[in-house]
């Protein structure tokens, strides 16, 4: 692994009319690691809330960008640019559609699936080469339109397997600090959806 220090983000959009959404399952994550921490979040540069800790023996930085979504690059590239961290040092954990709910999937680099997210750290980073954690949140039943879904809420079914998703895409961005990528894949990619 590169680098002593990691910038971890997790992506959503910002306000209480979102906070439940599927398309926010990576600042959900991301709270659960600053607790990890024993880290709050506070306002920070480049309009990112942040904090500070340790995870896994690594120093990181948390943040949740308070742009819309796809402006998410704005805080990824404004915080790494600043500590000079590398794309190697960088996790953003974000929702997939493509990936049945509660799934969690770790990869480096590849496109951004359409997620206009991923779109935009990607364009601020300027390289496709970082870490992603990806948060399973299932298909839109019938023909229900992809981004009105992600702006759902999550079910009830699926809030109450949610803090368990939630644990474990936490435990995957620490494996991965901690192991590697190839490891933290054999730890997760085996393991589907809680039963």
């Amino acid at each position: 692994m590169t680098g002593d220090r990691w910038l971890i983000a997790g992506l959503g959009n910002p306000g209480p009319a979102y906070a439940g959404n599927r398309h926010n399952a990576g600042f959900m994550a991301a709270d659960v690691l600053a607790a990890r921490a024993g880290a709050r979040f506070r306002a920070g540069k480049f309009r990112a809330m942040a904090t500070a800790g340790h995870l896994a023996g690594f120093g990181v930085i948390i943040i949740k960008p308070v742009t819309f979504m796809n402006d998410s690059g704005v805080a990824v590239g404004g915080v790494s640019g600043y500590h000079r961290l590398g794309a190697g040092q960088i996790v953003v954990i974000h929702d997939e559609l493509d990936l049945p709910f509660g799934t969690i999937r770790l990869k480096r680099g590849g496109g951004d699936n359409g997620h206009n997210g991923l779109r935009s750290v990607t364009a601020h980073l300027g390289t496709r080469d970082y870490y992603r954690v990806r948060i399973g949140i299932g298909r839109p039943p019938g023909r229900m339109d992809p981004a009105a879904y992600v702006l759902r809420d999550f079910s009830a079914a699926e809030r109450k397997e949610l803090p368990l998703v939630l644990e474990r895409a936490a435990d995957a961005v620490e494996s991965l600090l901690a192991s590697g990528l190839a490891a933290a894949q054999n730890a997760f990619h085996g393991v589907g959806p809680a039963e």
